[in-house]
């Protein structure tokens, strides 16, 4: 009987999943009647994986590097020939500092991860889904996206592709039984902003959204198949004033908001 039960639970996969919105957003879909498949590229999914078998769910776990596209393969391969029900492509690396003073090679990290990665495995998957006529994707794109992102200028840049690019998917994408849904944080409590050398910066420090309650906003969101969310009220207020405010403008407001230095005395405000 287990095991009819473990086959007949549809498969979610879920990108950057060690930490973060990612882990929340597994515990989600484990919680919503998923059999999970979790990958990141660091040891920690193996601890992720542990955590949500303690709290009951089916966790399958893959270490794997998506921005190179042997990474994409290793995913593929322990996805085999099952159907995946729900893809929530979440990894995502930030970048802090000035662009000029940015190592390249961490650059094309930042893309090749965010990007490239996430569309080839948006692609392959995706193409399965179509042609069972269901499926859902989620992709983690960022209010980020909406505006010039002042001292984080990659970052910002390849969330705009992913906001930019869900919209577009969705709609080629309509009547085909597959529903794409863009989910849009703010700055969320994760430990995003210490890897990409942020804790010194107003956004790094300020009142953030838990991520568990931004992965709830999120697959709600997929389950119901709308096309985008933005998660928490200041960071709407934020997407609707970027939508009719000069990009000049609002590089300049980030600029107040990702400068290095420009954190108040503590990490603790």
């Amino acid at each position: 009987m287990g095991v009819m039960e473990n086959r007949e639970r549809p498969l979610a996969v879920i990108t950057g999943a060690s930490t973060g919105i990612g882990l929340e957003l597994a515990r989600c879909c484990a919680q919503g009647g998923y059999r999970v498949l979790i990958v990141a590229d660091e040891p920690e999914i193996e601890n992720a994986a542990r955590q949500l078998r303690q709290e009951g769910a089916m966790v399958e776990s893959v270490q794997a590097d998506l921005s190179l596209a042997y990474g994409v393969d290793e995913l593929m391969a322990a996805i085999g020939q099952r159907p995946v029900a729900a893809l929530l492509a979440n990894a995502g690396l930030g970048l802090g500092r000035a662009f000029l003073d940015q190592d390249f090679s961490e650059i094309r990290r930042v893309i090749d991860t965010n990007v490239t990665g996430t569309l080839d495995l948006i692609q392959r998957i995706g193409k399965g889904m179509r042609a069972r006529s269901e499926g859902r994707i989620l992709i983690t794109g960022s209010i980020a996206g909406f505006m010039p992102g002042t001292y984080q200028a990659v970052y910002n840049g390849t969330k705009a592709l992913l906001d930019s690019f869900s919209f577009a998917l969705r709609a080629e994408l309509k009547d085909s039984g597959v529903t794409v849904t863009c989910l849009m944080p703010g700055a969320t409590e994760t430990e995003f902003f210490a890897r990409a050398d942020m804790l010194d910066t107003k956004v790094g420090t300020e009142k953030k959204m838990s991520a568990a309650e931004v992965a709830k906003i999120g697959y709600d969101a997929m389950q119901r198949g709308d096309g985008d969310v933005v998660a928490g009220w200041q960071n709407k207020l934020r997407a609707a004033i970027s939508s009719i405010m000069p990009s000049g403008a609002l590089a300049e407001q980030h600029r107040k908001m990702a400068e290095p230095g420009t954190a108040k005395g503590s990490a603790a405000h």
